[in-house]
């Protein structure tokens, strides 16, 4: 009895997984942005420029959705080459040492019908946090490549310190609270 109701729940969850959809991240539709205080008097803003990500589920159901993102630390881009290499460096990412953040739902909270709170885990250098964004959902659409496409753009503020980005760690330079906001395009897989 015991292993029928084993194979019955495998099966069951099986067909469930297969009824949901893959969509994809756009690399040319979306872009991962930060931005820090400078001397406590403006910003520095940059972005990552390599990454991917996927979100298993159904527009219609965001909150039931799994979503994941790897972005690579060593496509850290902020215009100017001497401040990128040194962000690069153990001061800051490490990136030889480790070359990815990730990032991995845990849950999905409706505000409204266009906003909701994505809780997730949130992995930079040794360090894994929980971690929440604020999400506005852009729509659905079908682009103009026939492929189902689907928006959002989340922000959420992080301490770098709580990650062990602890360069200046007084923050007389560089501010703690670092500002990620990511513009976010998904389309629609053919794999299943």
């Amino acid at each position: 009895m015991k292993k029928t109701t084993f194979l019955l729940v495998f099966f069951l969850l099986g067909i469930a997984l297969m009824a949901q959809s893959t969509y994809k991240v756009d690399p040319a539709h979306t872009s991962i942005n930060f931005k820090v205080k400078h001397l406590g008097i403006t910003f520095v803003q940059g972005k990552f420029e390599k990454f991917d990500g996927a979100i298993t589920g159904e527009p219609d159901k965001v909150e039931q959705a799994r979503i994941y993102f790897n972005v690579e630390t060593n496509s850290i881009n902020t215009s100017v080459e001497a401040r990128d290499n040194h962000l690069k460096s153990a001061d800051f990412f490490d990136v030889e040492k480790f070359p990815a953040m990730t990032f991995e739902s845990t849950g999905i909270e409706k505000v409204d019908d266009q906003n909701y709170k994505l809780n997730g885990i949130l992995a930079i250098k040794d360090v894994s946090k929980p971690v929440t964004f604020d999400v506005k959902y852009g729509g659905t659409v079908t682009g103009q490549d026939g492929v189902q496409t689907v928006g959002f753009v989340a922000t959420t503020t992080i301490n770098r310190l709580d990650y062990n980005v602890a360069y200046d760690p007084d923050a007389a330079t560089i501010g703690k609270d670092v500002v990620i906001t990511l513009f976010l395009e998904f389309k629609k897989s053919s794999d299943k």
